[in-house]
C-alpha cells in the first residue's frame, strides 16, 4: 500500500444493472463507442477479466454481493422477485452493510434494491404473476424489513428494477408519497403499467439517485463510509437524457450506457473536490450479461456486441450471461494497476473487505466469499479461487474449475437458444467446455472428457450438501424447496437422497 497504513478507506460500490462485458471500451477492441471514465478507471486502478456474478440475473446476483453466499441457497431457486415480493435476505444473515457498520462506517444504500421488502398489506393483497401491480398496500405504512434492518443506516431508492411497480421512491422504512396515477412505457422504453408518485419520473430516477449519492458522500465526508449504489440502468426502460441521445452512434442503449459512464464521471469528481479521492475505493461492475432488450440485431448492425465474444446474454448459464466487467480504482491503496487475468466472484466483497479490516467473519456469513484483496494488490498473484459456481435463471447449475465448466442442463437455462423445452432428444444432459480452447462455448466435450465431468459434479455436491463452498463449519440452505437438481444429486451419491437435512 502507498498510504500510512489506513484500513478504512471509504468505499462506494457501483452495480450497473444488465450491462455486459462489451460495454467497456477498454475490455473489448471492438466497442462502437469510447466510455471514457470507464476506461479511467481501468487505467488507474485494476480491471478483471474473468469476474463473474453468482447468477445472470439481478435479484439473485444482488443476494450473492450482499451476503457473500451463493444465491441458490437462498429461498429463491429460480427466476427473480417483484417489486411487491417478501424480503429475501434471511432474518439474522449479516450483511456487508453490517460489516461496515461494525467497523465504525457510516452506510447507506441508494437505489435499486430488488431484495424484497415487507409493505404493510390487508387481507386482499396477492403476489401476482409476471410482476403486476398488486392490490392490497397500504403506500402510507411504514415498511419493514428495507435495506435500514440489514445493514444500513440510510436508504433512498426503488424496491426493484425500474420497470416493476410501484413507481415510488423509498426513505429508509417508508414511501416518500402516495400513488395518484398510473403510467406505462413502450418499447425499450417499457415498464409495466403501476402506481406512480407525482414526483416519480422514469426518465429522472437515475440523475434524482445519483444526487442522492452526491449529498450523501457530503454528508459522510468526515468519517469512514460505505455507499452501496445499484444503478437502475442500463436495465429497461432505457432512458438516456438528452445529452447523451445519439451520442453512440449505436442505439438508446449505447447512449443509456454513455450516461452511466458519466455518472463514475460525477461521483469522482465530487470526490477531488472534497478531497476524498485517493482514499476512497471505488468499485464499478454489473450484476449479469447485457438483456435483449438492448436489441442485439440493431447493436450489431453499429457493430457493437455488449456481451463481447462470449456466448448467450442475461438469464443464461453460458458466459455471456454472468461474466461481467469488474473494475477497481483506489490511489491511496492499489499501486499495482492494471489487468487481473484471475477467476473472482462478486460475492467475494464480503471476505475481501473482512480482510482489508483484518477481521474474521462468523463461521455463517460469506460462506462463500473468499478474499481477493492479495489479487488486488498484486497483479502476479496466484489464483485465489480454485472454483466459481454459476446458476442461471430456470435454475440450472454450473461449476467452473480452471480452464473446464460444466453446466448441469442441455441448453441455456435462460432465454438464448436452446431455451428450456427447446432441446433436442440427442442433446447430452449436460455440457462440458474447455473455456482455454473455447471460450464461446461452441464445443461440449461432455462425452469425451467424463472423468474432468464426473469429478466437477463431485466439487458441486459437495458444495451443496455442505452449505458452503469455503472452509469451515457445514451450514444449512434455506428454503423448503427439493431443487430440481435433485435428479443428478441422487446420481452421485448412489442413490435417492433427502436433502431436508441441509435446509433451514
Amino acid at each position: 500500500m502507498k498510504n500510512n497504513g489506513d484500513k478504512h478507506p471509504n468505499v462506494i460500490y457501483i452495480l450497473a444493472d444488465d450491462m455486459g462485458y462489451g460495454d467497456i471500451s477498454a475490455l473489448n477492441e471492438n466497442c462502437a463507442f469510447k466510455t471514457p471514465h470507464f476506461d479511467e478507471m481501468c487505467e488507474e486502478g485494476i480491471y478483471f477479466t474473468d469476474a463473474h456474478a453468482t447468477s445472470a440475473v439481478c435479484t439473485p446476483s444482488r443476494y450473492g454481493i450482499i451476503t457473500g453466499r451463493y444465491n441458490w441457497r437462498s429461498k429463491l431457486k429460480s427466476g427473480v422477485m417483484s417489486g411487491y415480493s417478501r424480503p429475501l435476505i434471511e432474518e439474522n444473515r449479516m450483511t456487508v452493510g453490517h460489516l461496515f457498520q461494525n467497523q465504525g462506517y457510516k452506510t447507506a444504500a441508494i437505489g435499486k434494491w430488488h431484495l424484497g421488502m415487507e409493505f404493510h398489506t390487508n387481507e386482499t393483497f396477492e403476489l401476482k404473476e409476471d410482476f403486476e401491480t398488486c392490490e392490497g398496500v397500504d403506500y402510507g405504512k411504514p415498511i419493514k424489513k428495507s435495506p435500514i434492518d440489514n445493514g444500513f443506516d440510510y436508504f433512498y431508492g426503488i424496491s426493484a428494477s425500474l420497470d416493476m411497480a410501484p413507481y415510488i421512491y423509498i426513505e429508509n422504512d417508508h414511501f416518500t408519497q402516495l400513488p395518484t396515477h398510473e403510467t406505462e412505457g413502450f418499447g425499450k422504453q417499457f415498464w409495466r403499467k403501476g402506481p406512480t408518485a407525482p414526483d416519480f419520473v422514469h426518465e429522472k430516477v437515475l440523475p434524482t439517485l445519483t444526487n442522492k449519492v452526491l449529498d450523501k458522500i457530503t454528508e459522510y465526508k468526515d468519517r469512514p463510509f460505505f455507499i452501496y449504489f445499484p444503478l437502475p440502468a442500463p436495465h429497461t426502460p432505457i432512458l438516456p437524457s438528452s445529452d447523451f441521445l445519439g451520442k453512440s452512434n449505436t442505439n438508446e442503449y449505447g447512449d443509456f450506457v454513455l450516461m452511466c459512464d458519466h455518472v463514475v464521471e460525477t461521483i469522482s469528481n465530487h470526490l477531488k473536490e472534497l478531497d476524498l479521492f485517493d482514499d476512497t475505493i471505488v468499485i464499478f461492475t454489473s450484476d449479469n450479461g447485457c438483456s435483449p432488450m438492448a436489441d442485439f440485431e440493431e447493436l450489431a448492425k453499429a457493430g457493437h456486441n455488449p456481451n463481447y465474444i462470449f456466448r448467450g446474454h442475461k438469464a443464461d448459464i453460458y458466459e455471456g450471461g454472468h461474466r461481467i466487467p469488474l473494475l477497481i480504482r483506489w490511489p491511496n491503496g492499489i499501486s499495482d494497476t492494471g489487468k487481473r487475468n484471475q477467476l473472482v466472484c462478486l460475492s467475494d466483497f464480503m471476505a475481501t473487505m473482512a480482510n482489508l479490516f483484518e477481521v474474521s467473519l462468523p463461521e455463517d456469513a460469506g460462506v462463500d466469499s473468499i478474499s481477493n484483496l492479495p489479487v488486488w494488490m498484486n497483479s502476479d498473484a496466484k489464483e485465489i479461487r480454485s472454483d466459481v459456481v454459476h446458476q442461471s435463471i430456470d435454475g440450472s447449475l454450473s461449476i467452473r474449475k480452471g480452464k473446464y465448466k460444466l453446466e448441469m442442463c442441455p441448453g441455456s437455462g435462460g432465454w438464448s437458444f436452446p431455451k428450456p423445452g427447446e432441446e433436442t432428444a440427442d442433446m447430452p444432459q449436460y455440457q462440458l467446455y474447455d473455456l482455454d480452447a473455447d471460450i464461446s462455448e461452441q464445443n461440449n466435450i461432455i462425452n469425451e472428457s467424463p472423468e474432468i465431468a464426473k469429478e466437477l459434479r463431485k466439487t458441486l455436491v459437495q458444495y451443496i450438501l455442505q452449505g458452503r463452498s469455503t472452509p469451515g463449519k457445514p451450514q444449512k440452505n434455506n428454503g423448503v424447496e427439493i431443487w430440481e437438481t435433485v435428479k443428478w444429486l441422487e446420481e452421485d451419491t448412489g442413490g435417492k437422497v433427502d436433502l431436508t437435512h441441509t435446509l433451514l
